[in-house]
């Protein structure tokens, strides 16, 4: 189904899940920092799991690094239930050698083995899986958070989830520029676009993620700007493309701004959107905006 398990780092969950611990909660466990998710929204990052219900996305995106040229749809779906389960047990199979180590904050470590957030987010387009709303209960129920990511190409999954928090991928102004960035399977601009409308519909938090790149996506405040206006989420985070993983081989180091220039987006893009700017972590370049 997936040849994502041949990877590093990967754990499988049910027939078409994964759970991948990130570099933040590595770094939290050993007192060296935390992710910006912390700082900005209160996730502990050392009690985060990042996991998605399905390795298969229908774009391809240029910034992504994640390697979508390995995913494939499932051809059968596993119960919410067997993958909230697996998920957590897979977490703490995948974090249990830190124990070992004399870096380890083992008051952390007690706390990460039982994990009180969930970044529905790892890679994939998990709206696609149909059982999401019940998977998001499923951990509300064991008193977790759970934070969904999503390209926004399924409005009518949007509609009916209910996340802790919702993420919606803003990268492009335009169809023209979207069909060249988000390098869909099909013309899904509409589809984007209806799902900004029912955005600004939803009780849960809302933000819009803009991943920028230097030379492809990064300028025009003021067109993202109508278009975070249409959506009206609480909050806009204006990050930065990195050059890792998979995008390295189809984008140059050069595509990746800095820190300060991420920042000087930001500013045009509040001057624009009427969004104030509230924070920012500059190791991971990105620039925190609220309504």
């Amino acid at each position: 189904m997936s040849g994502l398990e041949e990877l590093k780092g990967y754990a499988r969950v049910g027939s078409h899940g994964f759970v991948k611990t990130c570099l933040w909660l590595r770094k939290s466990l050993r007192n060296e920092g935390v992710c910006y998710k912390e700082k900005f929204y209160g996730i502990r990052s050392h009690r985060c799991i990042q996991m998605t219900p399905l390795g298969y996305c229908n774009n391809f995106c240029v910034y992504c690094w994640r390697p979508a040229e390995m995913m494939e749809s499932p051809d059968r779906w596993d119960p919410p239930e067997t993958i909230c389960e697996e998920s957590i047990e897979a977490q703490r199979k995948l974090i249990s050698g830190f124990k070992g180590s004399g870096k380890t904050d083992l008051k952390k470590f007690a706390e990460a083995m039982d994990p009180k957030h969930v970044a529905i987010s790892l890679t994939g387009e998990p709206t696609f899986y149909p059982f999401l709303p019940t998977l998001i209960e499923e951990y509300r129920k064991r008193g977790m958070t759970t934070f969904l990511v999503t390209n926004g190409t399924n409005p009518g999954m949007v509609e009916r989830v209910n996340p802790t928090q919702l993420y919606v991928s803003l990268s492009s102004y335009s169809r023209e520029m979207y069909m060249r960035i988000q390098r869909p399977s099909r013309d899904q601009w509409r589809r984007f676009i209806e799902t900004l409308k029912i955005m600004r519909e939803k009780d849960c938090r809302t933000v819009l993620r803009m991943t920028l790149g230097k030379g492809f996506n990064m300028f025009h405040p003021e067109k993202y700007s109508e278009l975070i206006r249409m959506a009206s989420p609480d909050f806009v985070e204006v990050k930065a493309y990195m050059h890792l993983g998979y995008s390295r081989r189809r984008l140059d180091k050069s595509a990746m701004p800095s820190h300060m220039e991420i920042a000087e987006f930001s500013q045009e893009l509040s001057k624009f959107s009427g969004y104030r700017i509230v924070d920012e972590s500059e190791p991971s370049r990105v620039v925190l905006l609220e309504r």
